[in-house]
């Protein structure tokens, strides 16, 4: 699975908001620390010690920024991290570290992320 990284700085911003309110960083680390089965909205809401109808809200806040998915199963709602999505935030952060050379932090250039199918503009055209 290839990284799908923002392709604005709006885009990065929108993730980075979706994650900078502890409720949600909290679901958002239940689902990480879930793996890709993800897990129901009752476990997440037990672990991040949050009512039912906050912890739908602060889901879906995480869904719109493309960090999480979910889908039903049954009678539950199971959410699961984008792992891709993740993993392109992540290198958006480092794309331009070391003087343009990612692999000098770690991340191998064939690992580079995509943008949904668009090729990434150069970080100076980004907005």
């Amino acid at each position: 699975m290839r990284p799908i990284a923002p392709t604005t700085l709006t885009d990065g911003a929108a993730m980075f908001g979706a994650l900078a309110h502890p409720a949600r960083l909290a679901a958002f680390r239940h689902l990480v620390q879930a793996g890709q089965r993800g897990a129901v909205a009752g476990a997440i809401a037990g672990a991040s010690q949050l009512s039912p109808s906050a912890l739908s809200f602060h889901l879906k806040e995480l869904a719109a920024a493309g960090l999480v998915r979910s889908w039903r199963e049954g009678r539950y709602v199971r959410y699961a991290l984008e792992v891709a999505r993740l993993q392109g935030l992540i290198a958006f952060l480092v794309e331009e570290c070391c003087q343009g050379r990612p692999e000098l932090c770690g991340l191998p250039v064939e690992d580079r992320p995509a943008t949904d199918g668009v090729p990434a503009a150069p970080a100076s055209a980004r907005s």
